[in-house]
């Protein structure tokens, strides 16, 4: 239970204690009026006992009777009500004190230890085991800490107070019956003794007379105390003493009293301030005589009483003033009229219940009139106490103590010597026989009715007095014995109160001599509640026993008995009992938060029914904090919703809307149709909150938006496709973020930043975000443009599975404007939150224009985007703040009716509110502190500075494919437009594929009129007459013409400028992949503006593509050495040339409708080398290839004039066409060259990086000691004598069937031959993984530097020059002797030592096929040295026997480089075999 500002002992003992009537003349009530107060009020504050006093028992034992208390209440008669239930009146009393009641808002909270934690507790100690509090610490800490948890429980005591104090009078015991009258008459009356005489013969009467059932008293001989009230400021005090001498006389000083009061004048009530002692026992006893004179009104029923609001929650703040006939607790307007004429007739001021003040606020009691006790002073307290005390011991004790002796002789004195005392009382009054009826009370269901003087009702007189002087043992044994003897009966009735004080007597008894009996208390309640029906006095029993238990920290058990007394007669006493047990759960030693948070619940339903709906509230709130978020969304949903209602109801608007929020936004398990009534009710209670006298916009909880997941996107939305114009792609809303894209869009404007600022990244460069995401970097200010619109796309989420119906959606904001802030004056935020509350937007549409969207409708369950434009108009800091809008629920009907002053739609509930957007930005990892702790960065996506106008640029794409193949070349349209109010400048693209398109370069546009009309992307001439296919054109190109040699490439726009308003419109030639598949191309279109100093350094466009590209053609390319010598070629005089063989497949797929490829055309581009003619021999024009068809091609290719050669910085290509067909593709202007530029970029930057690669991994792994560079420049030497460094173009066209029209495509193929001997494709083999290669931490010595045997291999070339067949007469000369020179060339840069051995050693099987009866005559073997590029030439003599055919190339020729000292010579490869043919003449 709830703690108590009383102790158990004293609760239990205050609510037993004497009674004394009062009986007052009309003159001394006048006299008590003065003070606001009548007799019996004036003495309440002073009726407990400062000092002890004692008592003989008939042992003559003395007993100690401490801290005693005695209750004084007016005699005033009432019919007879039965106590086995209240009467509406007392119903409506007790209501009306727990309603008054009230927790106070702030209360100090005080620190307590919970096992080892230190808990925050309202007034609440508490004992926690640590495992337990482990898992329930933060909820116990929010219930402790709660404004709504209150340790003590005021209204549950004011309750029980008023209730111990109402029970009507029974006849089973002798508790609440008088023992005395106090006899009260003013010294101003004319014969005082005479109004005694009256007072006393009136006492008499009541008592005696039998015409009245209430009061009930004790005794027959009742204690009369005689008291003459003086009042010093009216009458004569000598009077006064004369007067009470005389009835010292008459009734002795013991039976009489003279009371002086009303010392004070009313001059000095003004000047002194005495305390105020009744404030706090009138306002129970106020409310309590108003109900008493309600009782003349029919009697109301008591759950109607109960359940209605207005009577519990209204009436009481229109209590009228009405006459209280006297205090006392069973006061009733039907009395005698001499009575009411002596008795305590007076006026009441009207009580102010305010439930906010607690029971003990002076402010809330009666006394609006006048203060009470205005005419006394201290030493008149002091009087009164003394008065008290006075009669209490002189005359009540005394009195008491005599009553006992004589029931005790009565008793002993029929008590046999040897019986016990239970057997004496059965014998001497008539044990066996039954107690005959009373005349009054018919027999009852609970059993048998003694008449007063039954010696059974004795037996228990005797024990009630002893209880009342705190003789607990002997009282104990009384009731013992009583009880016995009621069993013996069945007087169920008597028998249960002699149980209850019985075990009450236990508890009492000092050192507890005995455990206290609960079974005897549970017995009670059982047969007061189920036999003799009495609802009553099992309610005062389970009281008692309850905090009894609660004191021996038997929690449990108190809870079990308190829930056992709820009942459905009694919905505020089931209400509080169930809260007290919900507080015996939390107060155990495991505190038992779910069972007290169920109670609280059950509690707050009782409380609503009884019509207490500030407790109700307080209950649900309190249980409010264990069931939330638990995962109990049910139970959150009901006690929400309930909170709610109260709230309403209660005038706490605000709170029912939170409560109604919560209910929302929880993700619900609730069906539709709840869902929907929980809706409907938020909406009305919230339009009433608002009632139109809105001041801000209020928070509306759904739907719910994500808002991390808000996207900000900055500029116009994309044009889509006009016509045959292609729309760049750009960035927008629809595309999904991808991280890896972000990346490399980073790098191309890395790499355009970096172009434009001479190759460096600025330190300040951040990367253009067009629009904004929860992956993006938001750490800095977004920049925005003005009159370029921001669509912040918003993401809603409706929870619940009833639709949303939301109008005038649009964003909310808040501006500051450049320019405006200076020293006076600092510029101001502008806001469009008064706009939307006026539900207009035009007032700042000068600033910012703000889009409305006027419908938006939610599904159930749907999350949907919105997407909300603003239009910047001026220069400043924007924050974008949040989304305002109307709120309806979009199902129909079973909608309250709209008042005045609401906004219906369709009839629909609409409310006016608002949802901020809050992002928290990510986690920062950097430092220590970061990691340590959860710190988060800045997210300013919703806040871009607006900046002055920017150019905008469109880019617009005509005739471009979606599919190509292979290296086929097409041409497009690429359109640039300046859609701003800015001029533009500095155009460069940038691009993942930068051999996927060119546009030119101005110099080598073709322009000739063959291609025009053959609509040919190339440049093209007609073949001259003479020409036949197959011959050779030169051209000698500078790199520099084809100056984009980066992945940057600037756009050639007429005079650099785009004015605004302005378009231009430029050729673009496009390439297919080599790779066939799906390639996604990017491009970035970077420009800036003409002005400059803007905070905007440049503005970039993307645009991506996707070609599919289909095979077409596979050539693989080889070279070798031509064995034919120099000096026989016509041609040329040079040094040499070499045989290309060119392969050619058709790999094309029948899928592209491709029919039949030509080859048209062969060129190469070398700085060293060039194609010298087509040495095919078949002399077709031109070379056609069906589907899966090879061809081979021969040519012949010399080395370039040395004057040609790249002596220059600059390097020279030369470019050498040999054409197949009628017309020549000039392949070294657009678009052929260019292609062929950037696709041998391409593979160079592949090839370098592969050796790069390579290179740091071989100095990884083998440590980075530098070797000899004499090794290395000989190496690169020898390298070189085999380098080719010959590309080839292949350029192609192609037939297509398309829609039964034949398309003519064209292309071109490269072939970069590096290497003499070694085959090149126009295919890139696919890249294999590099082995792994073992970490070594040890560097090693290199080992010593061999030179590739097969380079050294190729270091000579030699030819043989023979008559291919010789005619000699053998029968003249048996010895043929034919001359053959052989011609040796050095293929290196390197000085070379050469052997010549001419000795027949050849064992191969070729040359043992021929003849081998010939011998080299003359001298066999030479040793020379050549020159670097030198050609010698050796006469040598071969002999033959007889005619046949021979293989001359029999010699063998060993070279080494000179510089190599310790080396052996290699042996060179020889050419094909020489074969001569000797005839006999």
């Amino acid at each position: 239970m709830a703690q108590c500002v009383q102790s158990v002992l004293e609760f239990v003992q205050d609510s037993f204690v004497p009674l004394v009537a009062v009986l007052c003349s009309e003159e001394a009530e006048r006299v008590t009026r003065k003070n606001n107060l009548n007799f019996a009020e004036l003495l309440r504050p002073f009726c407990r006992l400062t000092s002890d006093g004692h008592i003989r028992d008939p042992n003559n034992q003395v007993q100690v009777v401490k801290n005693l208390r005695i209750c004084v209440n007016n005699v005033v008669t009432s019919p007879s009500t039965s106590s086995a239930a209240l009467s509406p009146a007392q119903r409506r009393l007790l209501n009306e004190v727990v309603l008054s009641c009230q927790p106070q808002e702030s209360s100090a909270a005080n620190v307590i230890t919970a096992g080892d934690y230190d808990l925050q507790f309202s007034d609440h100690s508490l004992k926690a085991s640590t495992p337990w509090y482990s898992a329930w610490r933060e909820t116990l800490l929010e219930v402790s800490t709660s404004k709504h948890y209150t340790a003590t429980t005021p209204w549950f005591e004011a309750y029980r107070e008023n209730f111990l104090h109402t029970m009507p009078a029974s006849d089973h015991e002798f508790l609440n019956h008088y023992l005395a009258c106090l006899l009260v008459v003013s010294s101003t009356e004319a014969v005082p003794v005479e109004q005694f005489l009256k007072l006393s013969q009136e006492q008499h009467r009541i008592q005696h007379s039998g015409d009245y059932t209430n009061p009930k008293w004790f005794i027959p001989n009742t204690l009369k105390y005689y008291v003459l009230l003086h009042d010093m400021s009216d009458g004569d005090e000598q009077r006064a003493d004369t007067v009470y001498e005389d009835m010292k006389q008459r009734y002795g000083p013991q039976g009489c009293y003279l009371l002086k009061i009303n010392s004070r004048t009313v001059s000095a009530e003004e000047d002194e301030q005495i305390p105020d002692p009744w404030s706090q026992y009138l306002h129970r006893n106020h409310l309590h005589n108003q109900d008493m004179l309600d009782d003349v009104a029919p009697a109301l029923n008591s759950s109607a009483v109960e359940n209605d609001v207005g009577t519990a929650e209204v009436d009481c703040h229109q209590l009228t003033e009405k006459d209280g006939a006297s205090n006392s607790l069973e006061s009733h307007p039907l009395q005698l009229d001499s009575v009411s004429s002596s008795g305590s007739l007076h006026t009441l001021n009207a009580v102010n219940t305010d439930p906010k003040k607690g029971a003990r606020d002076p402010e809330s009691q009666v006394g609006g009139a006048g203060s009470h006790g205005a005419r006394l002073t201290l030493n008149d307290h002091d009087h009164i106490r003394q008065f008290i005390q006075e009669f209490t011991f002189r005359g009540l004790l005394p009195h008491i103590e005599k009553n006992i002796r004589q029931l005790n002789d009565q008793l002993v004195s029929r008590k046999g010597l040897s019986r016990s005392l239970f057997t004496a009382t059965k014998k001497w009054f008539g044990g066996g026989k039954v107690p005959e009826k009373s005349i009054n009370e018919p027999k009852s269901t609970c059993g048998l009715l003694y008449p007063p003087e039954a010696p059974e009702l004795q037996i228990r007189k005797m024990a009630d007095l002893c209880f009342l002087v705190q003789h607990y043992e002997l009282a104990y044994s009384y009731y013992h014995t009583a009880k016995k003897d009621f069993l013996s009966d069945q007087a169920m009735l008597y028998a249960a109160g002699a149980l209850e004080m019985a075990a009450v007597s236990a508890f009492l008894q000092a050192g507890a001599p005995r455990p206290y009996p609960a079974h005897y208390m549970d017995t009670a309640i059982q047969t007061y509640r189920d036999v003799c029906k009495n609802m009553v006095l099992a309610e005062r029993c389970a009281l008692l026993s309850a905090e009894i238990l609660k004191s021996q920290v038997k929690y449990s058990e108190a809870a079990t008995l308190l829930i056992k007394m709820t009942s459905e007669d009694s919905d505020l006493r089931s209400a509080l009992l169930l809260e007290q047990a919900a507080h015996c759960f939390i107060n155990m030693r495991n505190p038992m938060l779910r069972k007290f948070a169920f109670h609280m619940i059950l509690a707050g339903h009782r409380f609503s029914k009884a019509g207490q709906r500030r407790h109700a509230l307080r209950c649900y709130c309190q249980a409010m904090q264990v069931y939330k978020g638990r995962g109990w969304s049910l139970a959150e949903d009901h006690i929400n919703f309930t909170i709610g209602r109260q709230s309403f109801t209660l005038h706490q608007p605000e709170n029912a809307v939170t409560a109604f929020r919560q209910i929302l936004t929880n993700d619900s398990r609730q069906t539709a149709t709840q869902q929907g009534a929980f809706l409907r009710e938020y909406l009305y209670v919230y339009k009433s909150v608002m009632g139109g006298n809105e001041v801000g916009l209020p928070q509306l909880p759904l739907p719910c938006i994500h808002s991390s997941a808000t996207r900000v996107y900055f500029g116009h939305e994309r044009r889509l496709a006009e016509g045959e114009k292609q729309a760049a792609t750009h960035v927008s809303l629809d595309q999904e973020y991808d991280l890896d894209l972000a990346a490399m869009w980073c790098r191309l404007e890395e790499q355009l930043v970096a172009a434009v600022n001479r190759g460096v990244v600025p330190g300040n460069f951040q990367p253009t975000q067009c629009c904004l995401n929860s992956q993006t970097n938001n750490l800095h200010h977004p920049l925005a443009v003005v009159e370029e619109p921001i669509i912040v796309e918003v993401t809603f989420r409706n929870p619940l599975k009833v639709s949303l119906a939301l109008s005038n959606l649009s964003l909310l904001w808040r501006f500051t404007p450049d320019g405006e802030k200076t020293e006076e004056s600092p510029g101001e935020a502008i806001t469009n939150e008064k706009d939307t509350l006026a539900q207009g937007m035009s007032q700042k549409d000068d600033i910012i224009t703000t889009e409305i969207i006027q419908e938006f409708h939610m599904g159930p369950e749907e999350t949907k985007l919105a997407r909300l434009r603003l239009l910047p108009h001026r220069t400043g800091q924007l924050n974008i703040v949040g989304v305002v809008y109307n709120l309806s629920s979009a199902s129909s009907g079973e909608m309250a009716p709209s008042t005045e002053g609401q906004q219906t739609l369709d009839g629909l509930m609409v409310v006016h509110g608002r949802q901020d957007l809050k992002i928290q930005g990510l986690r920062l990892n950097q430092t220590k502190e970061d990691k340590m702790l959860v710190r988060h960065g800045p997210d300013r996506r919703l806040d871009p500075i607006i900046t002055p106008p920017m150019p905008l640029m469109e880019v617009f794409f005509l005739q471009f494919p979606t599919a190509l193949l292979c290296g086929e070349i097409r041409k497009a349209y690429v359109e640039f437009c300046n859609v701003s109010g800015v001029a533009l400048c500095g155009l460069r693209v940038a691009s993942t594929h930068p051999d996927f398109f060119t546009f030119g370069s101005q110099a080598t546009t073709p322009l000739s009129p063959a291609s025009a009309e053959n609509c040919s992307a190339y440049k093209t001439l007609a073949t001259p007459p003479g020409d036949q296919p197959g011959s050779v054109s030169e051209m000698v190109v500078s790199a520099k013409d084809f100056n984009q040699m980066s992945n940057v490439i600037e756009i050639p726009i007429d005079g650099g400028t785009l004015q605004p308003g302005e378009s231009t419109q430029l050729p673009l030639w496009l390439r297919g992949p080599d790779q066939e598949g799906v390639h996604e191309i990017n491009f970035l279109f970077y420009y800036e503006s003409a002005e400059k100093g803007i905070k905007i350094s440049h503005r970039v466009l993307r645009h991506t593509v996707f070609i599919c590209a289909s095979r077409s053609l596979s050539v693989q390319a080889s070279a070798c050495r031509s064995s034919v010598p120099p000096h026989h070629s016509l041609d040329d005089k040079s040094s040499g040339g070499t045989l290309v063989f060119i392969d050619v497949e058709n790999i094309n797929t029948s899928e592209a409708g491709v029919r039949e490829f030509h080859i048209v055309q062969v060129s190469s581009s070398s700085q060293h080398w060039r194609l010298h003619k087509c040495i095919n021999p078949t002399k077709d024009k031109d070379c056609k290839l069906t589907s899966r068809e090879r061809a081979k091609l021969c040519f012949r290719a010399t080395r370039c004039k040395p004057h040609q050669a790249a002596s220059d910085a600059v390097k020279k290509y030369t470019f050498a066409d040999l054409n197949l067909g009628n017309e020549r593709i000039i392949s070294s202007a657009t678009p052929c060259g260019d292609f062929f530029f950037r696709c041998c970029r391409s593979s160079e930057s592949q090839r370098a990086g592969a050796t790069s690669a390579r290179i740091s991994s071989s100095n990884k792994s083998q440590g980075s000691v530098p070797a000899v560079d004499r090794t290395s420049d000989l190496t690169n030497m020898v390298k070189k004598c085999n380098e080719l460094d010959l590309n080839l173009i292949i350029i192609w066209k192609a037939y297509v069937i398309e829609d039964n029209k034949q398309l003519i495509l064209e292309g071109q193929l490269h072939v970069a031959l590096q290497t003499i001997g070694k085959e090149a494709s126009s295919l890139t083999p696919k890249e294999e993984a590099q082995e792994m290669v073992l970490f070594k931490f040890k560097s090693e010595l290199p080992p010593p530097v061999a030179l590739p045997s097969v380079e050294l291999s190729q270091l000579i070339k030699t030819n043989l020059h023979y008559p291919e067949t010789y005619t000699h007469l053998f029968l003249q000369d048996s010895l043929c002797v034919v001359p053959v020179t052989l011609t040796l060339s050095n293929c290196s840069l390197a000085q070379v030592d050469v052997i010549i051995d001419l000795r027949h050693k050849s064992t191969s099987p070729e040359s043992l096929e021929v003849h081998s009866s010939f011998t080299w005559v003359g001298q066999t073997q030479y040793k020379l040295q050549l020159k670097g590029q030198e050609v010698l030439c050796l006469t040598l003599r071969a002999c033959f026997l007889q005619a046949g055919v021979y293989n001359l190339n029999t010699l063998r020729v060993f070279a080494k480089p000179v510089e190599q000292d310790a080396m052996c010579e290699t042996s060179q490869q020889t050419a094909s075999p020489a074969l001569i043919i000797i005839n006999n003449a």
